[in-house]
C-alpha cells in the first residue's frame, strides 16, 4: 500500500489550482498525469531581466522598461496586430499584440497611463531606429514594477500552455511536497555535500544561475541519486527473489561435447569463457538470469546452442525466441543440422504455422518429442504447451514486453532465461538496463570475419558511389542502402528513401525498397528475396534487423551518417563482411562536417570494437538519448541523466546491495524510508519499468 504521506503527490494534474478540462491534457502531455511528475519536472532555462531605457536597449534581449503610454494604433484591417506606442524619456518603444487583442487594452492601459514593460526587444526591418516588443511578457502599472523576476526559471511548454503558467503548477506541486524520512545514508550525504530530498526539490525549482540547471548541481545529483537508488533497489530485489526460486540443475552433458568437436571451427577464448559462466548458472540449482552481449557476428548463437544441447542431455527442453520470423529463421538454420545430427528434434515455430502441420508441432512439443523450438511470438501463446520447459533463451530481449517474455518463461517450472543481445551498451551504463541480470561478454570475433574497409565521403559524390555499385552488382555483390528516419519528419524521410528507390532503380538492376510503413509480411518477403539474392540492392528506412545474415552483402551505404549514433553505425556496418568478399561502408555525409561529427567517423574508421566505440560515442555526445538507449530497453528516467551521472549508478548499485545484504526486508527505520522512496519513484520489485525478464 501507498503510504498516505504520499498521497498529495498522487493526485491527479487536476487537482492543481488553474488546471480545468481543458489544461489537464496539456499538463499530461508534458509532464504526466499526477502531480509528483510535475513536480519531478525540472526547469530547462532562465531568462535574465535587466532594467534599462531605450536608448541603452540591446536587440535579441528580454530587457524591462518603465514607460508612459503615448498611443494605440488599432489594427488597420483583419490579420494586422494592435499596437501600442510608449516613450520613457529617452526614445519610442512599440508594443504589439497579434490575434485579437484590441480595445479592453486601451482601457487596461490608457494613454498617459505610467506601465513597466518587460519583453524581447526586437527591431523590425526597415525600422532601423525604433524598438518593438511582441506580446510582452509583463505589462503592469509602474507601483508594480516588482513583480517583474530580475530572473525568471523557463519549463517546458506546448502549444496551449507557456511556460510561465507550467511555473506556476511546478510551484504548487512543490508546496505539496511532504518532508519525507531520510533514506540516504547519512555518511554518503554529508561527504557528498548534498542537501535534503526536499531542500534538492526547492532549490531544483529555484535555480539562480545557468549552473544551478545543471545535471551536475548538487541538488540534481541528490534527487538523481534517489531515482536511480529506487531502481538499483528494485532490480537487486528482483534477481534476489529470481535466486531465491529453485531451477532444475542442467549439468554440462555428452550432447554439448559431442556438437563442440563437430563445430567447423574452435570456438574463441570469449566464447569458452561464455560458456563455462551459462553452464555455473545452470549446475547451480538456482534459476539463472544471464544477459549474452555480444558484437555482431560474435557467435553468440553457437554458445546458446550448446546451452540447449546441456538441457537436451539432462532430458529438458529449450525455446529459443526471436523478433521476426527472418531472425527466427536464421537461428533455425544455424541450429538445427548440429543439434539433428545429435539426434534431437528441433522446431521452427512462427506465425506462419497453421492447421495440420502447426497441431503436429504442438503436439511433438507437448509430449517431449521436440527438444528444442524456435521461433517468434507464436511460441507463448496460449495453446503452446511443452513437456518440461527448463531453458529460454530471448534474442534482442528489449523488443519484447514484459509480459511477452514473462509468458513464455511459465511455461515451465523455474525456467532459466538467456537473454541475448548485439546492441552494445557501454558499461557504465550496464547496470541501469541489466541490473537483475548476470551480464556475460563475447568480446572477440571469431578468425575469418572479413574487415570492413570504411570511409565517409561528402553526399555530392553519390553518382560516383552509384557507378562502383553497379560494377560491383556485375561482379555478383549485394549492398544495403540505409536512409534514416527521424521521428519529427517521417513522412519527409520516408518519401526521401522511396525516392531515392526510385532513383537507384532507373540505375542498378533489382532494386528492392523496405519501411517501416509497410506490413511486416510484405516487410519480410523483400528482405527473404534479398537474403535469397534475388534483390541486388536493399534501400532501407528502418534500421535492418539486427542479426540478419546476408553473407552475400558485401557492401553497406549509410545516407547522413552524421543522423546515427555511433553503435548505431557500427550495427549497420557489421551486416555486411559476413562472407568471402571484400567488404566496404560508405558513409554519406553532407558537407562541412562539424569537428565532433568528424570525430565519431574517425573513430568508426580506426575500430571495430562495439563496446570501444559505444564507451567512445558516450564520451564524446553528452547527455539526452545519444546511443539510441530508448530503444535498447533503456529506464525512462525522469530526474537522473545516465551519462552525466554514470558516476552515481555504480555507486547506487552497490548501495542496494549492501541495502539488502543487511536488511534484506526492508525493516529497519532506513528500510522503511526505503520503501517510501520505491513508491514515490513506482519502482517496486513488481514494477515493470526496466524488467529484464
Amino acid at each position: 500500500m501507498r503510504p498516505e504521506i504520499l498521497f498529495p503527490l498522487f493526485s491527479s494534474v487536476s487537482t492543481l489550482k488553474g488546471v480545468g478540462p481543458r489544461v489537464a491534457p496539456l499538463v499530461e502531455k508534458l509532464a504526466g498525469p499526477i502531480v509528483r511528475d510535475v513536480l519531478f519536472t525540472p526547469p530547462t532555462g532562465l531568462i535574465r531581466r535587466a532594467v534599462t531605457t531605450v536608448d541603452k536597449a540591446v536587440e535579441g534581449q528580454v530587457q524591462t522598461f518603465v514607460v508612459t503610454i503615448d498611443a494605440h494604433q488599432p489594427p488597420q484591417r483583419v490579420g494586422y496586430p494592435w499596437k501600442v506606442r510608449a516613450w520613457d524619456g529617452t526614445g519610442f518603444l512599440t508594443l504589439i499584440w497579434f490575434k485579437g487583442y484590441g480595445p479592453h487594452l486601451e482601457r487596461q492601459h490608457p494613454k498617459g497611463a505610467r506601465r513597466a514593460v518587460s519583453g524581447k526587444v526586437e527591431r523590425p526591418d526597415g525600422f532601423a531606429s525604433e524598438l518593438q516588443i511582441a506580446h510582452p511578457d509583463y505589462l503592469v502599472e509602474e507601483a508594480r514594477a516588482d513583480d517583474i523576476p530580475d530572473i525568471e526559471t523557463v519549463y517546458p511548454a506546448t502549444h496551449g500552455l507557456p511556460s510561465r503558467v507550467f511555473r506556476k503548477f511546478a510551484l504548487e506541486a512543490l508546496s505539496r511536497a511532504p518532508d519525507l524520512p531520510e533514506w540516504q545514508d547519512d555518511a554518503w550525504r554529508a561527504r557528498e555535500h548534498l542537501p535534503s530530498w526536499r531542500e534538492a526539490l526547492a532549490a531544483l525549482h529555484a535555480p539562480a544561475s545557468e549552473a544551478d540547471l545543471s545535471p551536475l548541481a548538487r541538488p540534481r545529483r541528490r534527487l538523481a541519486y534517489d531515482e536511480l537508488l529506487a531502481h538499483q533497489l528494485a532490480l537487486a530485489q528482483r534477481k534476489a527473489s529470481r535466486r531465491a526460486t529453485p531451477g532444475p540443475r542442467i549439468p554440462a552433458g555428452p550432447l554439448a561435447e559431442a556438437a563442440e568437436r563437430a563445430l567447423p571451427f574452435k570456438l574463441t577464448g570469449a566464447q569458452i569463457r561464455a560458456l563455462s559462466e551459462i553452464r555455473g548458472d545452470l549446475a547451480s540449482g538456482e534459476r539463472m538470469s544471464r544477459l549474452l552481449q555480444g558484437d555482431v557476428g560474435s557467435g553468440k548463437t553457437v554458445v546458446a546452442m550448446l546451452a540447449m544441447a546441456d538441457a537436451a542431455s539432462a532430458g529438458l527442453q529449450s525455446a529459443l525466441m526471436a523478433p521476426t520470423e527472418i531472425l527466427a529463421r536464421q537461428h533455425f538454420e544455424t541450429i538445427a543440422a548440429p543439434l539433428q545430427a545429435l539426434g534431437l528434434s528441433v522446431i521452427l515455430l512462427t506465425g506462419r504455422d497453421k492447421g495440420a502441420a502447426r497441431s503436429a508441432k504442438l503436439l511433438g512439443l507437448a509430449d517431449g518429442t521436440h527438444h528444442v523450438a524456435v521461433g517468434t511470438h507464436a511460441l507463448f501463446q496460449d495453446d503452446v504447451v511443452f513437456d518440461s520447459l527448463a531453458l529460454t533463451i530471448i534474442d534482442e530481449q528489449h523488443r519484447f514486453g514484459v509480459n511477452e517474455r514473462r509468458r513464455l518463461q511459465d511455461k515451465g517450472e523455474g525456467v532459466h532465461l538467456l537473454a541475448m543481445s548485439a546492441t552494445p551498451i557501454p558499461r557504465t551504463l550496464e547496470l541501469t538496463v541489466f541490473g537483475d541480470l548476470d551480464v556475460s561478454r563475447i568480446d572477440e570475433k571469431p578468425p575469418g570475419r572479413t574487415p570492413v574497409a570504411t570511409r565517409a565521403v561528402p553526399t555530392p559524390r553519390v553518382p560516383e558511389i552509384v557507378e562502383r555499385l553497379r560494377a560491383a552488382i556485375a561482379g555478383g555483390a549485394q549492398a544495403f542502402w540505409i536512409c534514416p528516419l527521424v521521428s519529427e519528419s517521417e513522412k519527409v524521410d520516408l518519401r526521401a528513401a522511396e525516392d531515392r528507390a526510385a532513383d537507384l532503380a532507373t540505375r542498378l538492376p533489382n532494386v528492392g525498397l523496405v519501411h517501416g510503413q509497410m506490413p511486416p509480411a510484405e516487410k519480410d518477403a523483400v528482405m527473404q528475396r534479398f537474403v535469397d539474392g534475388e534483390v541486388s540492392v536493399l534501400v532501407a528506412t528502418t534500421v535492418v534487423e539486427v542479426g540478419v545474415n546476408v553473407p552475400n552483402a558485401s557492401i553497406m551505404v549509410i545516407e547522413h551518417a552524421d543522423r546515427f549514433g555511433l553503435a548505431q553505425l557500427h550495427q549497420l556496418r557489421g551486416r555486411v563482411g559476413r562472407g568471402t568478399r571484400e567488404s566496404a561502408c560508405v558513409l554519406l555525409y553532407d558537407p562541412p562536417l562539424s569537428e565532433v561529427a568528424q570525430q565519431r567517423l574517425d573513430i568508426l574508421r580506426r575500430s571495430d570494437d562495439g563496446f570501444e566505440i559505444a564507451e567512445k560515442d558516450l564520451a564524446l555526445r553528452g547527455g539526452g538519448d545519444p546511443l539510441g538507449l530508448k530503444q535498447s530497453g533503456f529506464p525512462a528516467y525522469r530526474l537522473a541523466d545516465p551519462v552525466a551521472h554514470r558516476d552515481l549508478i555504480a555507486v547506487a548499485a552497490d548501495d542496494a546491495r549492501l541495502i539488502l545484504a543487511r536488511d534484506p526486508d526492508l525493516t529497519s527505520p532506513r528500510g522503511q524510508a526505503l520503501r517510501t522512496l520505491q513508491e514515490l519513484f513506482d519502482w517496486k520489485p513488481g514494477s515493470p519499468l526496466g524488467e529484464a525478464g
